[in-house]
């Protein structure tokens, strides 16, 4: 196979060369376009001129099909030996399947029906150097498709329908947070400490301020810092990064949206979620109800909620009102015959999460609100008044995957401060994703914040939802890949 395509790169380079023997650049700067070709397909009769990639070559002799496409669509150029200039016609020899060209004429059907361009102008744009695969089927390695993933656009057109309503969601989600007030804004990628989560950072080290920083894992604290500073409707759509495992719902590299509300609480929320999610799902996919690998799933608005404390007692029997602590907690889970994986885990609050996302989390089709978790899973979140074992937070999950996390904020700095004593000792003890303590958000929390209400989504996630992709990185462009050896 690598013989073939050397060989078939060598041919092409040749025919570089015999093109730059005629006076013809192989790579020209200028195109004349009229009409995309969604737009000429529709002028039987008249004249226009276009361009695009060739995507098929037929005929012999003094008659030559191309197809050619360009973003809009495909259409046929019909090239006839007469109808073109002699130089012309020795160019169209040197084209190949790939290459980029532009034709002009009059657009007529043929007798089999094909809205054609009977060429009159015919020019090289870009000569392709390297082949495309002879089909999707020769291109099919899962990988391959999402390392060149430019290839994988080319080849198979469906690919972008996904992207191009990813776009559109997020455009939706924009513009419906600046119509409610919110207002878009930007912090910081490195950041001196990590927080806002749950995870793993990846390091880097600024060598003119000789320092460590990480790369975020979440928005959160800045966000928080703002609205201590007095904007009461802030948001932030951007890229974040945890240094973990990647799995068909997990990249490294991912897109948050995050905003967070002075004076609102999580009822606030959750009303708010279904306007706009629900908004989100029927302006791509024109309905709420969609299916989600065979579940069928309504965003319609009016959604289920059930607490944290009803959802395990459901699915496992134990009553986590009445196993507070982790050693509990792991004997009720021994004694019960549960299976959960537990090496490396520590702190109630993750043995905890672990016991949810293997037996609740996966029979949730949703959507539904998990609402009011036990305070030790949510570090940055308000208690609730009347219990404080449970913090005010919600939790969307669809098909069972959380699709976002959200809770009145804790604005008490000693609250906050002891809370981040707690993961520090995780920490120590060896678990990886404890959150740090970050002096300066204690600070600025020790300036008052308002009663405030915060709301973080991947979008990745919800994409592959709304698009019913099987994996994250279908819902990704250029998702992250092992280098290429």
């Amino acid at each position: 196979m690598a013989g073939r395509l050397s060989g078939i790169r060598e041919q092409r380079i040749e025919k570089i060369k015999q093109l730059k023997e005629l006076g013809v650049d192989p790579y020209i700067g200028k195109t004349e376009r009229t009409d995309v070709i969604a737009e000429a397909r529709e002028k039987e009769g008249e004249k226009v001129k276009v361009v695009g990639r060739v995507m098929a070559i037929r005929g012999h002799g003094g008659l030559i099909f191309m197809d050619l496409r360009d973003e809009s669509g495909q259409m046929q150029l019909v090239i006839k030996k007469d109808n073109v200039s002699e130089r012309e016609w020795m160019i169209q020899e040197l084209v190949d399947i790939g290459d980029f060209v532009q034709a002009g004429g009059g657009v007529f059907k043929t007798k089999a029906g094909e809205i054609s361009v009977e060429v009159k102008v015919f020019g090289l744009l870009s000569k392709a150097v390297r082949p495309l695969p002879s089909s999707w089927h020769g291109f099919k390695d899962v990988e391959e498709r999402y390392r060149q993933r430019y290839v994988d656009l080319i080849l198979n057109p469906e690919v972008r329908k996904v992207f191009d309503a990813r776009t559109r969601m997020v455009r939706f989600l924009r513009q419906f947070m600046d119509k409610k007030g919110f207002m878009e804004v930007e912090t910081p990628v490195l950041q001196p400490i990590y927080g806002g989560a749950t995870a793993r950072p990846f390091k880097t080290f600024h060598n003119a301020l000789k320092s460590e920083f990480y790369l975020r894992i979440a928005d959160e604290l800045y966000l928080k810092r703002l609205i201590v500073g007095g904007y009461e409707k802030v948001y932030e759509i951007a890229k974040d990064f945890r240094n973990e495992g990647i799995d068909r719902q997990h990249n490294p590299e991912f897109t948050m949206m995050e905003f967070y509300w002075a004076y609102a609480n999580y009822e606030d929320l959750m009303k708010l979620s279904e306007e706009m999610l629900g908004g989100a799902v029927k302006e791509v996919t024109g309905k709420y109800k969609i299916e989600y690998q065979g579940k069928k799933i309504d965003f319609s608005p009016g959604w289920e909620r059930i607490t944290f404390r009803d959802l395990v007692f459901r699915d496992t029997k134990i009553d986590i009102d009445e196993v507070k602590d982790e050693k509990g907690l792991r004997e009720m889970i021994k004694s019960r015959g549960l299976k959960v994986e537990l090496e490396e885990v520590e702190g109630y609050a993750n043995v905890l999460d672990e016991l949810y996302k293997e037996y609740c989390r996966p029979k949730m089709t949703g959507p539904v609100f998990l609402i009011d978790h036990p305070y030790e899973m949510k570090p940055l979140a308000k208690r609730k008044s009347g219990d404080p074992s449970k913090v005010a937070s919600v939790a969307l999950v669809v098909a069972g995957f959380e699709i976002f996390n959200a809770y009145n904020e804790l604005n008490d700095p000693q609250d906050q401060r002891e809370r981040w004593e707690e993961e520090k000792k995780l920490l120590e003890a060896g678990f990886k994703e404890a959150q740090m303590l970050d002096e300066d958000y204690i600070r600025a929390l020790e300036y008052g914040m308002p009663p405030t209400a915060g709301w973080g989504m991947g979008i990745d996630r919800f994409t592959a939802i709304v698009t019913n992709q099987p994996n994250l990185k279908d819902t990704i462009i250029f998702p992250t890949l092992r280098p290429e050896r």
